[in-house]
């Protein structure tokens, strides 16, 4: 933008928290960096104006002096985004959502919460009523809800609850429209995938009506096998077990669990690990079942404990989720900042074979990790591994080799949607685009289209 610009601009939305020229560059990162290539392209992306809006009405102002004067606008929610949504590539305003953070009901066993709630917020307000959220990502303590809708696909609770893109998992989704006269629209039902995981591309996120689950006492558990396949085996009963009720089922090769350090005086060497989180009072079954496929459990801590460790940030362990998902990879380049990440899927009845095939064929180039999960009421199963960057010759070569035995494949390392693979949901994204931002302002470059 220019000068006179961002001076009109300021002029237009006096009252409305405007942040200084330095934090602009704290606002506009989230985790892309875990990509040395996302790294290369946006390290130098930065909007020209921050806006921090109080309230809708507040949030209405800066879209339609936006809308009026052709300004490029992006959304930003806690930031913990991997692929860069939050960041803007053509400047413009960066809007923070995390003041817009009201539950606004809860009841019957629906929640709705304004965009910018924290997750963890959420679930810690909501306990008395006996309800917490069905699903939320292992960076629960920053993630907003509507950055997760906009940015996510699953996390913790998918081994119940199944995606995010699953029929029932979003109620409703309320958006502003990028405007001059801002619209308010309500997105019910399958409609809610017009803007579920579209990085922000089609309307601004302003509430999320969800369905909750009742509030267990979640234990959790480290259970260590003598090899991947024999956690993975247990980790598929267990996931497919529907009488025990469960949270999170995390399974590490041993290669991975050198990487979290916290856990070096709990897990024995050379053991890979299955993290779990279970309804307390069937944890003895879940020892059970795992002593069946020869594991046993190395750490456990009880429901009080745990969330103690999650609600207070109280233990010597922080919650076990945070050793999951990403929040591996987190670890690991902390350790060893060469490293970066891929995300796989297998096909659904190949989960089996090709963690076998992985461990016995590329345990040396990938550090290997799975989460175990539900999709439209069957097992699935993904990964995030690691492994060592060198260039993208190197990358291209690796990929191919896991093409070849089967493996799907989604690429975390570009900010568009369009070659995001398999994250991609089955909604007119772009289509819904024309409606709610006609003058394409929203979040420009993340499409191909664009």
């Amino acid at each position: 933008m220019t000068p006179d610009v961002i001076r009109a601009l300021r002029q237009d939305l006096e009252g409305i928290t405007l942040v200084r020229e330095e934090a602009l560059r704290t606002n506009s990162r989230d985790f892309y960096w875990f990509s040395p290539i996302l790294r290369e392209e946006l390290d130098d992306k930065l909007p020209d104006l921050l806006a921090i809006p109080e309230t809708r009405e507040d949030l209405g102002r800066i879209l339609s002096a936006c809308a009026r004067r052709g300004v490029p606008v992006t959304v930003r929610g806690g930031g913990t985004g991997n692929y860069g949504q939050s960041v803007p590539l053509e400047g413009g305003v960066l809007i923070n959502m995390t003041r817009l953070r009201r539950v606004v009901s809860v009841e019957g066993g629906v929640g709705r919460f304004e965009a910018g709630c924290r997750l963890l917020n959420i679930d810690r307000e909501i306990a008395p009523t006996g309800w917490e959220l069905r699903l939320f990502p292992s960076t629960r303590r920053l993630a907003t809800l509507g950055g997760y809708i906009a940015g996510g696909a699953g996390g913790v609770g998918s081994c119940t609850w199944g995606q995010l893109s699953d029929t029932g998992a979003i109620l409703g989704v309320q958006l502003m429209t990028v405007e001059e006269t801002p619209r308010l629209i309500e997105l019910r039902d399958r409609d809610v995938l017009k803007v579920q995981h579209a990085y922000g591309l089609n309307g601004v996120i302003t509430e999320v009506e969800m369905p909750l689950a009742p509030k267990y006492p979640w234990a959790e558990e480290i259970l260590a096998f003598d090899s991947l396949t024999e956690a993975a085996a247990f980790a598929a009963q267990f996931t497919n077990t529907e009488a025990i009720v469960k949270k999170l089922v995390s399974v590490h090769h041993a290669g991975a669990v050198r990487y979290l350090e916290k856990l070096s005086g709990v897990v024995p060497a050379g053991k890979a690990i299955v993290i779990v989180m279970v309804n307390a009072a069937q944890a003895p079954a879940t020892r059970a079942m795992a002593a069946a496929h020869g594991g046993a459990s190395v750490y456990a801590r009880d429901a009080a404990a745990a969330e103690a460790a999650a609600f207070e940030n109280k233990g010597a362990l922080p919650p076990l989720y945070e050793f999951c998902w990403n929040h591996t990879t987190w670890h690991a380049i902390k350790i060893d900042p060469a490293l970066s990440y891929l995300q796989i899927r297998f096909p659904q009845g190949e989960e089996a074979r090709l963690i076998a095939l992985l461990e016995r064929d590329f345990a040396e180039d990938l550090v290997l990790h799975f989460e175990f999960q539900r999709k439209f009421g069957k097992l699935m199963v993904s990964g995030l591994p690691i492994f060592r960057y060198r260039d993208r010759a190197a990358l291209d070569g690796l990929l191919a080799r896991l093409q070849a035995i089967g493996i799907e494949l989604s690429n975390p390392h570009t900010c568009k949607l369009s070659a995001a693979g398999w994250k991609q949901v089955d909604a007119p994204q772009a289509e819904f685009k024309r409606e709610a931002d006609p003058l394409g302002l929203m979040n420009p470059g993340k499409l191909a289209a664009d």
